[in-house]
Protein backbone atom coordinates (compact mmCIF):
# COMPACT_ATOMS: atom_id res chain seq x y z
CA UNK A 1 0.00 0.00 0.00
CA UNK A 2 1.54 3.33 -0.64
CA UNK A 3 1.60 6.52 1.51
CA UNK A 4 -1.46 8.74 1.36
CA UNK A 5 0.59 11.98 0.26
CA UNK A 6 -2.85 14.19 0.34
CA UNK A 7 -2.48 13.41 4.34
CA UNK A 8 -1.68 16.12 6.99
CA UNK A 9 2.18 15.83 7.39
CA UNK A 10 2.65 16.18 10.87
CA UNK A 11 5.50 18.28 12.53
CA UNK A 12 8.03 18.28 16.09
CA UNK A 13 6.90 16.26 18.89
CA UNK A 14 3.38 15.37 17.56
CA UNK A 15 5.32 13.81 15.19
CA UNK A 16 7.74 11.65 17.01
CA UNK A 17 5.13 10.44 19.44
CA UNK A 18 2.95 9.25 16.50
CA UNK A 19 6.28 7.61 14.83
CA UNK A 20 6.74 6.22 18.34
CA UNK A 21 3.34 5.04 18.65
CA UNK A 22 3.55 3.72 15.11
CA UNK A 23 6.68 1.49 16.26
CA UNK A 24 5.23 0.14 19.26
CA UNK A 25 2.42 -1.08 17.59
CA UNK A 26 4.89 -3.13 15.42
CA UNK A 27 6.71 -4.20 18.12
CA UNK A 28 3.68 -5.45 19.96
CA UNK A 29 2.41 -7.22 17.06
CA UNK A 30 5.73 -8.91 16.01
CA UNK A 31 6.66 -9.76 19.13
CA UNK A 32 3.37 -11.74 19.49
CA UNK A 33 4.65 -14.21 16.90
CA UNK A 34 7.80 -15.32 19.41
CA UNK A 35 5.98 -14.77 22.93
CA UNK A 36 4.27 -18.09 22.56
CA UNK A 37 6.73 -20.22 21.46
CA UNK A 38 9.00 -20.95 24.73
CA UNK A 39 5.51 -20.81 26.63
CA UNK A 40 4.03 -24.26 24.83
CA UNK A 41 4.72 -26.43 27.49
CA UNK A 42 3.65 -24.11 29.81
CA UNK A 43 0.42 -23.41 28.08
CA UNK A 44 0.05 -27.08 26.83
CA UNK A 45 0.33 -27.78 30.79
CA UNK A 46 -2.49 -25.20 31.72
CA UNK A 47 -4.69 -26.47 29.14
CA UNK A 48 -4.64 -30.25 30.08
CA UNK A 49 -2.98 -31.05 26.42
CA UNK A 50 0.09 -32.75 24.50
CA UNK A 51 2.73 -30.20 23.53
CA UNK A 52 2.21 -31.01 19.83
CA UNK A 53 -1.07 -29.87 20.52
CA UNK A 54 0.27 -26.96 22.32
CA UNK A 55 1.55 -25.97 19.33
CA UNK A 56 -1.62 -25.30 18.16
CA UNK A 57 -1.65 -22.18 19.73
CA UNK A 58 1.62 -20.89 17.20
CA UNK A 59 0.03 -22.41 14.10
CA UNK A 60 -3.58 -21.18 14.31
CA UNK A 61 -2.33 -17.11 15.06
CA UNK A 62 0.02 -18.08 11.71
CA UNK A 63 -2.85 -19.36 9.85
CA UNK A 64 -5.10 -16.02 10.54
CA UNK A 65 -2.38 -13.71 9.57
CA UNK A 66 -1.91 -15.54 6.43
CA UNK A 67 -5.29 -15.15 5.40
CA UNK A 68 -6.17 -11.80 6.58
CA UNK A 69 -3.00 -9.87 5.40
CA UNK A 70 -4.58 -10.41 1.49
CA UNK A 71 -7.58 -8.38 2.55
CA UNK A 72 -5.61 -5.14 4.35
CA UNK A 73 -5.40 -3.81 0.80
CA UNK A 74 -9.42 -3.70 0.29
CA UNK A 75 -10.14 -3.32 4.29
CA UNK A 76 -8.23 -0.01 3.36
CA UNK A 77 -9.85 1.35 0.37
CA UNK A 78 -13.11 0.68 1.40
CA UNK A 79 -12.85 1.75 5.23
CA UNK A 80 -9.79 4.06 5.80
CA UNK A 81 -6.41 3.74 6.88
CA UNK A 82 -7.37 4.44 10.50
CA UNK A 83 -10.58 3.07 10.85
CA UNK A 84 -9.30 -0.04 9.89
CA UNK A 85 -6.38 0.36 11.94
CA UNK A 86 -7.87 1.67 15.17
CA UNK A 87 -10.68 -1.68 14.47
CA UNK A 88 -7.72 -4.12 14.23
CA UNK A 89 -6.10 -2.42 17.30
CA UNK A 90 -9.20 -2.94 19.59
CA UNK A 91 -9.97 -6.24 18.15
CA UNK A 92 -6.14 -7.83 18.89
CA UNK A 93 -6.36 -5.87 22.38
CA UNK A 94 -9.90 -7.90 22.98
CA UNK A 95 -8.51 -10.98 21.57
CA UNK A 96 -5.74 -10.70 23.46
CA UNK A 97 -7.53 -10.68 26.96
CA UNK A 98 -9.57 -13.68 25.98
CA UNK A 99 -6.43 -15.92 25.28
CA UNK A 100 -5.19 -15.43 28.36
CA UNK A 101 -8.77 -16.63 30.06
CA UNK A 102 -8.93 -19.66 27.91
CA UNK A 103 -10.30 -22.88 29.90
CA UNK A 104 -9.71 -25.34 26.94
CA UNK A 105 -7.64 -26.03 23.89
CA UNK A 106 -10.42 -25.20 21.69
CA UNK A 107 -11.23 -21.53 23.03
CA UNK A 108 -7.70 -20.76 22.96
CA UNK A 109 -7.29 -21.57 19.17
CA UNK A 110 -10.69 -19.88 18.55
CA UNK A 111 -9.35 -16.97 20.10
CA UNK A 112 -5.74 -16.99 18.74
CA UNK A 113 -7.52 -16.49 15.33
CA UNK A 114 -9.85 -13.78 16.32
CA UNK A 115 -6.14 -12.69 17.15
CA UNK A 116 -4.39 -12.95 14.27
CA UNK A 117 -6.84 -11.85 12.15
CA UNK A 118 -6.55 -8.63 13.73
CA UNK A 119 -3.11 -8.44 13.63
CA UNK A 120 -2.42 -9.49 10.01
CA UNK A 121 -3.61 -6.32 8.87
CA UNK A 122 -1.58 -3.66 11.52
CA UNK A 123 2.52 -4.63 9.87
CA UNK A 124 1.56 -2.85 7.03
CA UNK A 125 -0.61 -0.61 8.08
CA UNK A 126 1.84 0.72 10.61
CA UNK A 127 4.01 0.86 7.44
CA UNK A 128 1.99 2.67 5.89
CA UNK A 129 1.07 5.50 8.33
CA UNK A 130 4.88 6.07 8.79
CA UNK A 131 5.31 6.51 5.53
CA UNK A 132 1.89 8.96 5.34
CA UNK A 133 3.04 11.05 8.48
CA UNK A 134 6.23 11.59 7.65
CA UNK A 135 8.38 13.95 4.99
CA UNK A 136 9.94 12.56 2.38
CA UNK A 137 13.20 13.36 3.50
CA UNK A 138 12.59 11.58 6.96
CA UNK A 139 11.25 8.56 5.71
CA UNK A 140 14.68 6.51 5.70
CA UNK A 141 15.12 6.97 9.03
CA UNK A 142 11.41 6.52 9.63
CA UNK A 143 11.28 3.16 8.33
CA UNK A 144 14.87 2.39 9.55
CA UNK A 145 13.30 2.75 13.27
CA UNK A 146 10.06 0.69 11.89
CA UNK A 147 12.62 -1.97 10.95
CA UNK A 148 14.21 -2.33 14.25
CA UNK A 149 11.31 -3.05 16.32
CA UNK A 150 10.79 -5.79 13.48
CA UNK A 151 14.52 -7.52 14.23
CA UNK A 152 14.63 -6.73 18.05
CA UNK A 153 10.75 -8.14 19.13
CA UNK A 154 11.75 -11.71 17.99
CA UNK A 155 14.37 -10.93 20.75
CA UNK A 156 12.77 -9.92 23.09
CA UNK A 157 9.62 -12.35 22.99
CA UNK A 158 11.22 -15.73 24.00
CA UNK A 159 13.04 -13.86 26.89
CA UNK A 160 9.69 -12.09 27.60
CA UNK A 161 7.44 -15.33 27.66
CA UNK A 162 10.08 -17.37 29.50
CA UNK A 163 10.33 -15.14 32.22
CA UNK A 164 6.76 -14.60 32.44
CA UNK A 165 6.11 -18.15 32.25
CA UNK A 166 8.40 -19.20 34.63
CA UNK A 167 7.59 -15.77 37.30
CA UNK A 168 3.74 -15.60 37.05
CA UNK A 169 1.34 -17.54 34.75
CA UNK A 170 1.00 -18.09 31.18
CA UNK A 171 -1.97 -15.92 30.52
CA UNK A 172 -0.16 -12.79 31.25
CA UNK A 173 2.39 -13.23 28.35
CA UNK A 174 -1.06 -12.54 26.14
CA UNK A 175 -2.50 -9.67 28.80
CA UNK A 176 1.03 -7.54 28.43
CA UNK A 177 -0.78 -6.52 25.20
CA UNK A 178 -3.71 -4.80 26.90
CA UNK A 179 -1.77 -1.70 27.84
CA UNK A 180 0.12 -1.20 24.80
CA UNK A 181 -2.98 -1.39 22.87
CA UNK A 182 -5.18 0.97 24.94
CA UNK A 183 -2.06 3.36 24.39
CA UNK A 184 -1.49 2.94 20.58
CA UNK A 185 -5.05 2.99 20.13
CA UNK A 186 -4.83 6.02 22.17
CA UNK A 187 -2.14 7.63 21.00
CA UNK A 188 -3.44 6.75 17.13
CA UNK A 189 -7.05 8.35 17.83
CA UNK A 190 -5.46 11.45 18.94
CA UNK A 191 -2.52 12.36 16.44
CA UNK A 192 -3.54 10.77 13.43
CA UNK A 193 -7.70 10.89 12.78
CA UNK A 194 -7.20 13.73 10.48
CA UNK A 195 -5.02 11.16 8.27
CA UNK A 196 -7.76 8.96 7.63
CA UNK A 197 -8.02 8.32 4.02
CA UNK A 198 -10.48 8.64 1.48
CA UNK A 199 -12.75 5.34 1.18
CA UNK A 200 -14.46 3.74 -1.62
CA UNK A 201 -16.91 1.47 -2.87
CA UNK A 202 -14.39 -1.40 -4.04
CA UNK A 203 -16.02 -5.12 -5.02
CA UNK A 204 -14.32 -8.13 -3.28
CA UNK A 205 -13.55 -11.95 -4.11
CA UNK A 206 -15.54 -13.47 -1.84
CA UNK A 207 -15.83 -16.57 -3.58
CA UNK A 208 -11.83 -16.61 -4.13
CA UNK A 209 -12.00 -15.76 -0.15
CA UNK A 210 -14.42 -18.54 0.72
CA UNK A 211 -11.30 -20.91 -1.36
CA UNK A 212 -8.64 -19.51 0.31
CA UNK A 213 -10.15 -20.35 4.02
CA UNK A 214 -11.18 -23.42 2.77
CA UNK A 215 -8.56 -24.92 1.86
CA UNK A 216 -6.12 -23.24 4.06
CA UNK A 217 -7.81 -24.52 6.89
CA UNK A 218 -8.02 -28.29 5.47
CA UNK A 219 -4.46 -28.34 4.73
CA UNK A 220 -4.10 -27.08 8.48
CA UNK A 221 -6.16 -29.27 10.32
CA UNK A 222 -4.92 -32.35 8.05
CA UNK A 223 -1.59 -31.09 9.40
CA UNK A 224 -2.36 -30.72 13.33
CA UNK A 225 -4.66 -33.52 13.74
CA UNK A 226 -2.98 -36.31 11.26
CA UNK A 227 -0.24 -37.87 13.84
CA UNK A 228 -2.89 -38.69 16.06
CA UNK A 229 -5.77 -39.92 13.98
CA UNK A 230 -2.96 -42.32 11.91
CA UNK A 231 -2.89 -39.65 8.93
CA UNK A 232 -4.40 -41.87 6.00
CA UNK A 233 -5.93 -44.39 8.35
CA UNK A 234 -8.40 -42.17 9.32
CA UNK A 235 -11.23 -40.86 6.82
CA UNK A 236 -11.38 -37.59 8.66
CA UNK A 237 -7.92 -36.86 7.83
CA UNK A 238 -8.27 -38.05 3.88
CA UNK A 239 -11.21 -35.78 3.86
CA UNK A 240 -9.36 -32.76 5.12
CA UNK A 241 -6.78 -34.09 2.58
CA UNK A 242 -9.37 -34.23 -0.14
CA UNK A 243 -11.31 -30.62 0.46
CA UNK A 244 -7.49 -28.74 0.75
CA UNK A 245 -6.16 -30.59 -2.98
CA UNK A 246 -9.56 -29.87 -4.69
CA UNK A 247 -9.56 -26.13 -2.68
CA UNK A 248 -6.58 -25.28 -3.97
CA UNK A 249 -7.02 -26.85 -7.55
CA UNK A 250 -10.18 -24.52 -7.81
CA UNK A 251 -8.62 -21.46 -6.02
CA UNK A 252 -5.99 -21.47 -8.12
CA UNK A 253 -8.25 -21.63 -11.64
CA UNK A 254 -10.18 -19.08 -10.10
CA UNK A 255 -7.67 -16.66 -8.63
CA UNK A 256 -6.11 -16.80 -12.02
CA UNK A 257 -9.25 -15.94 -13.58
CA UNK A 258 -11.09 -13.66 -11.73
CA UNK A 259 -10.88 -9.93 -12.89
CA UNK A 260 -10.42 -8.75 -8.72
CA UNK A 261 -8.83 -11.65 -7.10
CA UNK A 262 -8.02 -11.76 -3.49
CA UNK A 263 -4.89 -13.30 -3.97
CA UNK A 264 -3.00 -11.75 -7.34
CA UNK A 265 -1.33 -14.96 -8.22
CA UNK A 266 -0.37 -13.63 -11.92
CA UNK A 267 2.66 -12.06 -10.28
CA UNK A 268 3.78 -15.33 -10.42
CA UNK A 269 4.54 -15.43 -14.04
CA UNK A 270 7.98 -13.58 -13.54
CA UNK A 271 10.44 -15.87 -12.91
CA UNK A 272 12.40 -13.84 -10.46
CA UNK A 273 9.37 -13.52 -8.26
CA UNK A 274 8.65 -16.89 -8.09
CA UNK A 275 12.14 -18.03 -7.40
CA UNK A 276 12.43 -15.80 -4.50
CA UNK A 277 9.13 -16.51 -3.17
CA UNK A 278 9.93 -19.98 -3.33
CA UNK A 279 12.86 -19.65 -1.46
CA UNK A 280 11.49 -17.78 0.97
CA UNK A 281 8.62 -20.14 1.58
CA UNK A 282 10.84 -23.31 2.36
CA UNK A 283 13.72 -21.66 4.17
CA UNK A 284 11.29 -19.31 6.54
CA UNK A 285 8.92 -22.51 7.04
CA UNK A 286 12.39 -24.27 7.90
CA UNK A 287 13.45 -21.40 10.19
CA UNK A 288 9.93 -20.98 12.35
CA UNK A 289 9.82 -24.25 12.68
CA UNK A 290 13.22 -24.56 14.64
CA UNK A 291 11.97 -21.69 16.35
CA UNK A 292 9.12 -23.61 17.80
CA UNK A 293 10.99 -26.77 18.64
CA UNK A 294 13.83 -25.98 20.24
CA UNK A 295 12.22 -24.35 23.29
CA UNK A 296 10.31 -27.48 23.25
CA UNK A 297 12.83 -30.08 23.60
CA UNK A 298 14.87 -27.91 25.83
CA UNK A 299 12.14 -27.87 28.48
CA UNK A 300 10.92 -31.07 27.82
CA UNK A 301 13.93 -33.04 27.80
CA UNK A 302 16.70 -30.92 28.86
CA UNK A 303 15.57 -29.90 31.85
CA UNK A 304 15.41 -26.48 31.11
CA UNK A 305 13.13 -23.76 32.52
CA UNK A 306 11.41 -21.68 30.40
CA UNK A 307 12.89 -18.18 31.08
CA UNK A 308 16.55 -20.17 30.11
CA UNK A 309 15.48 -21.92 26.95
CA UNK A 310 13.90 -18.05 25.86
CA UNK A 311 17.30 -17.07 26.49
CA UNK A 312 19.00 -19.55 24.53
CA UNK A 313 16.42 -18.86 21.65
CA UNK A 314 16.69 -15.18 21.60
CA UNK A 315 20.22 -14.99 20.62
CA UNK A 316 19.64 -16.00 17.10
CA UNK A 317 18.71 -12.19 17.13
CA UNK A 318 21.80 -10.48 18.40
CA UNK A 319 24.19 -10.69 14.88
CA UNK A 320 20.66 -9.66 12.84
CA UNK A 321 20.04 -6.72 14.71
CA UNK A 322 23.81 -5.51 14.12
CA UNK A 323 24.38 -6.76 10.59
CA UNK A 324 21.00 -5.12 9.33
CA UNK A 325 21.78 -1.70 8.13
CA UNK A 326 24.87 -3.30 6.67
CA UNK A 327 22.98 -5.63 4.45
CA UNK A 328 20.66 -2.44 3.67
CA UNK A 329 24.08 -1.00 2.17
CA UNK A 330 25.35 -3.57 0.61
CA UNK A 331 21.80 -4.56 -1.56
CA UNK A 332 22.49 -1.23 -3.27
CA UNK A 333 26.53 -2.21 -4.60
CA UNK A 334 26.53 -6.56 -4.69
CA UNK A 335 24.19 -8.39 -6.42
CA UNK A 336 21.71 -9.35 -4.09
CA UNK A 337 21.07 -13.13 -5.35
CA UNK A 338 24.73 -13.41 -3.70
CA UNK A 339 23.40 -11.71 -0.54
CA UNK A 340 20.75 -14.64 -0.31
CA UNK A 341 22.79 -17.70 -1.58
CA UNK A 342 25.23 -16.28 1.27
CA UNK A 343 22.69 -15.58 4.11
CA UNK A 344 20.42 -19.03 2.92
CA UNK A 345 23.66 -21.02 3.09
CA UNK A 346 24.97 -19.44 6.54
CA UNK A 347 21.37 -20.77 8.10
CA UNK A 348 21.88 -24.28 6.75
CA UNK A 349 25.81 -24.24 8.17
CA UNK A 350 23.98 -23.74 11.40
CA UNK A 351 21.81 -25.97 10.89
CA UNK A 352 24.41 -28.88 10.90
CA UNK A 353 26.14 -27.28 13.63
CA UNK A 354 22.61 -28.23 15.83
CA UNK A 355 23.65 -31.48 14.65
CA UNK A 356 26.02 -32.18 17.18
CA UNK A 357 23.66 -31.58 19.96
CA UNK A 358 23.37 -33.75 22.21
CA UNK A 359 21.58 -34.04 25.64
CA UNK A 360 24.62 -33.58 27.95
CA UNK A 361 25.27 -29.80 26.01
CA UNK A 362 25.40 -27.39 28.28
CA UNK A 363 23.87 -23.48 27.75
CA UNK A 364 26.56 -21.96 25.63
CA UNK A 365 26.93 -24.90 22.81
CA UNK A 366 23.24 -24.68 22.62
CA UNK A 367 23.38 -20.81 22.11
CA UNK A 368 26.25 -20.56 19.93
CA UNK A 369 24.60 -21.84 17.08
CA UNK A 370 22.04 -19.17 18.05
CA UNK A 371 24.10 -16.58 17.74
CA UNK A 372 25.53 -17.46 15.26
CA UNK A 373 22.36 -17.85 12.95
CA UNK A 374 22.15 -14.19 13.40
CA UNK A 375 24.69 -13.16 10.74
CA UNK A 376 22.15 -14.33 7.67
CA UNK A 377 19.23 -13.51 8.94
CA UNK A 378 19.28 -10.06 7.51
CA UNK A 379 21.13 -11.59 4.50
CA UNK A 380 18.35 -13.75 3.70
CA UNK A 381 15.27 -11.12 4.45
CA UNK A 382 15.88 -8.12 2.82
CA UNK A 383 18.34 -9.12 -0.89
CA UNK A 384 15.16 -11.49 -1.33
CA UNK A 385 12.63 -8.80 -0.88
CA UNK A 386 14.11 -6.93 -3.49
CA UNK A 387 15.11 -9.68 -5.94
CA UNK A 388 11.24 -10.50 -5.76
CA UNK A 389 9.80 -6.62 -5.50
CA UNK A 390 12.05 -5.95 -8.58
CA UNK A 391 11.07 -8.44 -10.62
CA UNK A 392 7.41 -7.57 -10.93
CA UNK A 393 6.35 -4.44 -13.26
CA UNK A 394 6.10 -1.32 -10.89
CA UNK A 395 2.31 -1.47 -10.53
CA UNK A 396 2.04 -4.69 -9.16
CA UNK A 397 4.55 -4.40 -6.44
CA UNK A 398 1.83 -3.73 -3.88
CA UNK A 399 0.03 -6.86 -5.10
CA UNK A 400 3.54 -8.85 -5.29
CA UNK A 401 4.65 -7.52 -1.50
CA UNK A 402 0.87 -9.22 -0.19
CA UNK A 403 1.80 -12.44 -2.11
CA UNK A 404 4.84 -12.34 -0.46
CA UNK A 405 3.27 -11.58 3.11
CA UNK A 406 0.56 -14.26 2.69
CA UNK A 407 2.83 -16.81 1.48
CA UNK A 408 6.21 -15.90 4.38
CA UNK A 409 3.32 -16.39 7.00
CA UNK A 410 1.66 -19.80 5.68
CA UNK A 411 4.41 -21.15 5.48
CA UNK A 412 5.34 -20.76 9.30
CA UNK A 413 2.36 -22.43 10.25
CA UNK A 414 2.81 -25.40 7.86
CA UNK A 415 6.71 -25.56 8.53
CA UNK A 416 5.97 -25.95 12.28
CA UNK A 417 3.40 -28.62 11.57
CA UNK A 418 5.32 -30.46 9.71
CA UNK A 419 8.27 -30.12 11.79
CA UNK A 420 6.59 -30.77 14.89
CA UNK A 421 5.04 -33.88 13.44
CA UNK A 422 8.50 -35.05 12.06
CA UNK A 423 10.35 -34.74 15.56
CA UNK A 424 7.96 -36.21 17.33
CA UNK A 425 7.68 -39.24 15.00
CA UNK A 426 11.35 -39.50 14.95
CA UNK A 427 11.50 -39.42 18.72
CA UNK A 428 9.40 -42.36 19.08
CA UNK A 429 11.20 -44.05 16.44
CA UNK A 430 14.36 -43.48 18.32
CA UNK A 431 12.94 -44.66 21.35
CA UNK A 432 11.84 -47.97 19.99
CA UNK A 433 15.66 -48.67 18.38
CA UNK A 434 17.64 -47.31 21.98
CA UNK A 435 14.87 -50.00 24.16
CA UNK A 436 15.88 -52.27 21.53
CA UNK A 437 19.66 -52.08 22.17
CA UNK A 438 19.45 -51.28 25.36
CA UNK A 439 21.92 -53.59 27.59
CA UNK A 440 22.76 -53.87 31.27
CA UNK A 441 19.32 -52.72 32.34
CA UNK A 442 19.08 -55.41 35.06
CA UNK A 443 22.11 -54.45 36.65
CA UNK A 444 21.55 -50.86 36.05
CA UNK A 445 18.02 -51.18 38.13
CA UNK A 446 20.32 -53.08 40.87
CA UNK A 447 22.97 -50.69 41.03
CA UNK A 448 20.14 -48.03 41.45
CA UNK A 449 18.67 -50.38 44.29
CA UNK A 450 22.35 -50.16 46.21
CA UNK A 451 22.08 -46.78 46.03
CA UNK A 452 18.95 -46.23 48.04
CA UNK A 453 16.00 -46.61 44.98
CA UNK A 454 13.50 -48.58 44.54
CA UNK A 455 13.36 -50.77 41.39
CA UNK A 456 10.33 -48.82 40.06
CA UNK A 457 12.36 -45.99 40.27
CA UNK A 458 15.37 -47.66 38.76
CA UNK A 459 13.09 -48.15 35.53
CA UNK A 460 12.02 -44.66 35.64
CA UNK A 461 15.77 -43.48 35.67
CA UNK A 462 16.34 -46.16 32.53
CA UNK A 463 12.97 -44.43 31.19
CA UNK A 464 14.28 -41.14 31.17
CA UNK A 465 17.78 -42.01 30.07
CA UNK A 466 16.17 -44.01 26.86
CA UNK A 467 13.39 -40.67 26.39
CA UNK A 468 16.18 -38.20 26.32
CA UNK A 469 18.12 -39.51 23.93
CA UNK A 470 15.77 -40.05 21.56
CA UNK A 471 14.73 -36.78 21.37
CA UNK A 472 18.22 -35.47 21.28
CA UNK A 473 18.89 -37.74 18.13
CA UNK A 474 15.32 -36.61 17.39
CA UNK A 475 16.83 -33.17 17.29
CA UNK A 476 19.91 -33.65 15.16
CA UNK A 477 17.93 -35.56 12.60
CA UNK A 478 15.43 -32.94 12.27
CA UNK A 479 18.42 -29.99 11.63
CA UNK A 480 19.91 -32.41 9.53
CA UNK A 481 17.28 -32.41 7.26
CA UNK A 482 16.78 -28.46 7.41
CA UNK A 483 20.25 -28.05 6.39
CA UNK A 484 19.26 -29.72 3.27
CA UNK A 485 16.40 -27.50 2.93
CA UNK A 486 18.27 -24.62 3.31
CA UNK A 487 21.12 -25.69 1.22
CA UNK A 488 18.73 -26.32 -1.76
CA UNK A 489 16.84 -22.80 -1.34
CA UNK A 490 20.68 -21.10 -1.12
CA UNK A 491 21.12 -23.31 -4.67
CA UNK A 492 17.96 -22.53 -6.49
CA UNK A 493 17.66 -18.50 -5.90
CA UNK A 494 20.34 -18.42 -8.64
CA UNK A 495 17.43 -19.56 -11.29
CA UNK A 496 16.19 -15.54 -10.59
CA UNK A 497 17.64 -13.11 -13.05
CA UNK A 498 18.94 -9.85 -11.27
CA UNK A 499 16.77 -7.37 -10.60
CA UNK A 500 15.77 -5.04 -13.47
CA UNK A 501 14.76 -1.77 -11.60
CA UNK A 502 15.64 -0.55 -8.10
CA UNK A 503 13.10 -1.70 -5.08
CA UNK A 504 12.28 1.59 -2.33
CA UNK A 505 14.25 0.34 0.69
CA UNK A 506 11.05 1.03 2.98
CA UNK A 507 9.54 -2.03 0.28
CA UNK A 508 12.81 -4.04 1.16
CA UNK A 509 12.22 -3.46 5.04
Amino acid sequence: MAADTSAPVLTGPRLILAGFVLALTNFMVVLDTTIANVSVPHISGGLGVSPTQGTWVVTSYSVAEAICVPLTGWLVRRFGTIRVFMAAMIGFAVFSALCGLASSLGAMVAFRIGQGFCGGPLMPLTQTLLLTIFPPQKRAAAMGAWAMTTVTAPILGPILGGTISDNWSWPWIFYINLPIAIFCIVGVFTLLRKSETKTEIVPIDRFGLFLMVVWIAALQIMLDLGREHDWLGSSFIVGCAIVAAIGFVTFLIWELTAGNPIVDLRVFRHRGFTVAVTALAFSFGTFFASVVIIPQWLQSTMGYTASDAGYVTAFNGVLAVIFSPIVAKLSNKVDPRALVCFGIFWLGLTSVLRTFWFSGADFWILAAPQLVQGLGMPFFFIPLTIIALGAVNPEETASAAGVMSFLRTLAAAIGTSIGSTMWQNNAQTNRAELTNILNNGDQVIANAQQHGLSAEQGRGLIERVVEQESFALATNHLFAFAALIFFVSAAIIWLAPRPARPVDPAAAH
